[in-house]
């Protein structure tokens, strides 16, 4: 997923940015509801994790305010110390679509994020992705070739995901660094030939037909097709 923080706690930003990092998710981050109010009017994002308190004139409430009377209707959840009933009234009255009270356990914060984002898909949505044999639960990021089951970290989960959704398409460096990285600079490193490489290790090898290959002086693709 792609999610944008708006918080202003630095130890809590470092804390649920690093932790959504390794669950395999992009993550931009605010401090305070002006950056928070641009980056959500110029970027799509699955969900939107929103702090009630934030410094100056716009808090969270009203920055969820401002982007329902926007018509942005991307999922919010709203994290606050305030655990009053009628906090949390107002906070989903707002606008919001779930309040979670700190402090908070970071597995139920990805699990209410996972619920987010499958609710506004409504229940169409698309929970795995095949490739000829290959095959992901985008649900429990499990992925199967045939009959074997193939481990991945996190990281190689979300390139094998992308891939997978351009099936048949060439995908060059750079947008494997911009959607799986979230680089929007060459970083002059070989980290996306490496994780290509390792990916490729585990999909392919003993396999009759690879699945994922280099198209010279393009970049990658991931087809069944001869």
């Amino acid at each position: 997923m792609k999610l944008l923080l708006v918080e202003d706690n630095e130890r809590v930003t470092r804390f649920v940015v690093k932790g959504l990092q390794e669950a395999g998710h992009t993550v931009d981050n605010a401090d305070n509801g002006r950056d928070g109010m641009f980056l959500a009017a110029s970027e799509p994002y699955d969900v939107i994790i929103m702090d009630r308190m934030l410094p100056g004139q716009i808090d969270g409430l009203s920055l969820i305010e401002a982007l329902r009377k926007a018509g942005n209707r991307t999922p919010i959840l709203i994290l606050s110390a305030l655990s009053d009933v009628d906090e949390r009234i107002k906070g989903l009255k707002s606008g919001g679509d779930d309040y979670l009270t700190k402090p908070f356990a970071f597995g139920e914060l990805l699990a209410r994020l996972d619920a987010l984002s499958r609710r506004s898909q409504g229940t169409g949505t698309q929970t795995s992705l095949e490739v000829g044999d290959l095959r992901v639960d985008l649900l429990s990021r499990k992925a199967v070739r045939g009959e074997r089951g193939i481990a991945l970290q996190p990281r190689e989960f979300k390139l094998l995901e992308y891939l997978m959704r351009h099936a048949g398409q060439v995908v060059t460096r750079t947008m494997l660094l911009e959607n799986v990285w979230d680089y929007h600079f060459d970083p002059q490193t070989n980290v996306v030939d490496v994780h290509i490489s390792k990916l490729r290790q585990k999909i392919d090898a003993d396999f009759e037909r690879p699945l994922l290959r280099t198209v010279r002086n393009a970049g990658y693709m991931l087809s069944a097709d001869e």
